[in-house]
């Protein structure tokens, strides 16, 4: 078999490898490019293991000349590496020769002996050091794209949604929050406390601390519906509950929304702590409204929004299913008609591999 260069594998050369192999005492077959042909040279015996006898192989390389060699593996010793061994110095004729000829040279010879390689161009490339570096080259992951990283984020955040669930009623001694992870600043549940207590139109904004994975207080204040969308970050997710009393339903009553905003443009790494905590925190105000004998009602529905300027009395009608009977009608998960809204958001979980 020639190579696109018309260098072949000499007789000679197929000989004197099939003889190493059968040998199985040989650790080094050196193989140059002469007269257009590829010759074996020398020959070295193995005198140990496979990183004792490499730092001998630098003994039969040259500074400046390439060479090809051949090298007997310990586990198992019917696999070869091969190594192409084109030093920096060396003429650029030869370097040309060397590189369009390799893969002639294994196959050839017969590519299912040769289970790794080596391209050096330096003799500090073909020692022990080298080749255990090598090998962990080979070991190690291989670089992620940015799309990779970012699932690897989602899936970090999952893991650590998940570790979570594990710690049940032992993240806070409170009668609030038994069955989720997250903590509860005393700020946060004040402001629950007020809402459930209160007979006004108001709305408790509440964040996570990704650090110490509490809940926390961002704003809490009277406010009208038509307002609603400007109480809640336009860029970082948000769980929002807001005391609507309102007079579409008949009877009247005054209704607390959960509400789950999780803007496009959030870290994904956060929208899914928010995604994954989001039931948890609902059920856990629920029990904190019924504690107090809140005379509120909190909303069977929750609403969702990537977009928190869009919360307005039309929106949570729409959302809530909301008529003039007592019972909010059937979901259909279906926009009302000549609604232009953009759907949810959801984050993204990992792709199948």
């Amino acid at each position: 078999m020639s190579a696109p260069t018309g260098i072949a594998v000499s007789p000679e050369l197929v000989s004197a490898f099939s003889a190493a192999v059968d040998s199985r005492s040989v650790r080094f077959l050196k193989i140059s490019i002469e007269n257009e042909s590829l010759v074996p040279g020398e020959t070295i015996a193995l005198s140990g293991t496979l990183e004792q006898d490499l730092d001998k192989l630098t003994d039969i390389l040259e500074d400046n000349v390439p060479a090809y060699v051949l090298v007997r593996l310990d586990d198992p010793p019917t696999e070869w590496l091969a190594v192409y061994y084109v030093p920096d110095s060396a003429k650029v004729r030869d370097k040309m020769l060397y590189a369009a000829t390799r893969n002639t040279l294994t196959k050839s010879l017969g590519s299912a002996h040769f289970t790794d390689n080596i391209f050096a161009t330096s003799k500090e490339d073909v020692g022990a050091e080298a080749y255990a570096k090598h090998r962990r080259h080979l070991a190690a992951p291989p670089p992620m794209s940015a799309r990779e990283k970012e699932m690897e984020e989602v899936k970090a955040a999952e893991r650590e949604a998940g570790g979570r669930s594990h710690e049940g009623s032992r993240a806070r001694q409170s009668h609030v929050g038994q069955g989720v992870g997250l903590k509860w600043s005393s700020e946060a549940e004040g402001a629950i406390k007020d809402l459930a207590e209160s007979e006004d139109s108001r709305v408790v904004v509440l964040s996570i601390d990704p650090a110490t994975e509490t809940l926390l207080l961002s704003s809490a204040q009277e406010i009208d519906v038509s307002n609603l969308g400007s109480a809640l970050p336009a860029s970082d997710p948000a769980y929002a509950f807001f005391a609507w009393p309102q007079s579409i339903t008949n009877p009247p009553r005054r209704e607390i929304v959960p509400i789950y905003s999780c803007p496009s443009a959030s870290p994904v790494r956060h929208r899914m702590l928010y995604s994954t905590a989001a039931l948890g925190t609902v059920r856990e105000v629920k029990a904190y409204l019924q504690s107090f004998g809140s005379t509120s009602t909190l909303s069977s529905r929750k609403v969702e929004t990537s977009d928190p300027s869009e919360l307005n009395e039309k929106y949570l009608i729409s959302e809530l299913g909301l008529t003039g009977s007592d019972a909010p009608a059937a979901a259909s998960g279906v926009p009302t008609q000549g609604s232009d809204r953009k759907p949810f958001a959801r984050p993204k979980g990992p792709g199948r591999r």
